[in-house]
């Protein structure tokens, strides 16, 4: 890649990303599948170092030798890995190499107005995964993903007609369905990793409580838990959802609700101390959380004990 400064770009249209990598303007101005392979070799020199987009970007990749830049680290993606980018997420330079083949989409949110798939693509959590949690395909499943591109791919070089964009929407909402499923299925095959990640939140969570943490940062956060796991919240919420069926805040306030349950049981201090010990602004948060948890409040709850 030639020398540039290390300037923000941002790319407002899809027509402009184009240019900037130095190809030819999209079919469609609101969608665009772009295919580096062995015959359109990806650019190196016209990529920019660091840049935003006002639209959706889906890579998928296909063949890759060596490691991969995407933003400011180095990965090691394997064929079939997929990563996600929503509207207004920095991007970050990427370096590909000659033998990096991939498929990139790029989808503006004006061309899923008035379609069902605009809120719906809004709610899947891993357009805000970091890079070093992109989804790695099994050999089926790149099959699957890559018919799926071939069929928009064929649709978007035959030429815009009046019903191109109703089928090319329909095949966006078809792959991100399969994404969420195979997302799913990383979490379970890759349990070793998941299970240590759950093992690491728990003692994160009980360090914390266990602390005078509580009284100097509050309650504690799935903000918290993800930094001190280094990765995002997105990520934690959907695996911890996949391996015991709650997100991150609601495994926390489980956590928290037998803390509580310890301290009413084996102290004698008050409900409002026991309220700010465990982060609470307000003891009558605690006793709302408490009851909506187990149906009884905590001094119900203390009572039963007596």
């Amino acid at each position: 890649m030639k020398s540039k400064g290390e300037k923000l770009i941002r790319f407002i249209s899809i027509s402009e990303s184009h240019k900037a990598f130095g190809l030819p303007a999209p079919q469609h101005p609101l969608v665009s599948l772009i295919h580096f392979n062995e015959a359109n070799p990806f650019n190196t020199e016209m990529a920019p170092i660091y840049d935003v987009v006002d639209f959706y970007k889906i890579t998928f990749i296909t063949k890759n030798s060596g490691r991969l830049k995407y933003g400011q680290d180095y990965y090691d993606f394997d064929e079939g890995s997929m990563l996600f980018l929503a509207p207004n997420h920095l991007v970050g330079s990427t370096d590909y190499n000659s033998k990096t083949y991939c498929y990139i989409l790029l989808i503006h949110p004006d061309l899923l107005l008035g379609h069902p798939l605009a809120k719906k693509i809004r709610q899947y959590s891993y357009f805000s995964y970091a890079s070093n949690e992109a989804l790695h395909l099994s050999e089926k499943e790149r099959a699957v993903i890559l018919s799926v591109y071939e069929i928009m791919e064929k649709e978007l070089n035959s030429g815009v007609d009046e019903f191109s964009q109703e089928v090319v929407i329909a095949q966006i909402e078809l792959m991100l369905s399969y994404v969420n499923r195979f997302y799913k299925r990383q979490f379970i095959t890759r349990k070793k990793v998941s299970n240590d990640i759950l093992q690491k939140t728990e003692t994160i969570l009980d360090e914390y409580l266990n602390s005078q943490e509580t009284l100097k940062l509050g309650l504690p956060t799935v903000h918290y838990l993800s930094q001190h796991l280094n990765i995002s919240s997105g990520y934690l919420s959907d695996m911890l959802r996949a391996l015991i069926g709650k997100n991150a805040q609601q495994y926390i306030h489980e956590k928290i609700i037998e803390k509580a349950k310890e301290k009413l049981t084996t102290s004698e201090q008050s409900i409002s101390e026991i309220a700010y010990e465990l982060g609470f602004e307000h003891p009558q948060s605690f006793s709302k959380l408490f009851k909506t948890k187990t149906q009884i409040t905590p001094l119900e709850f203390r009572q039963s004990f007596n």
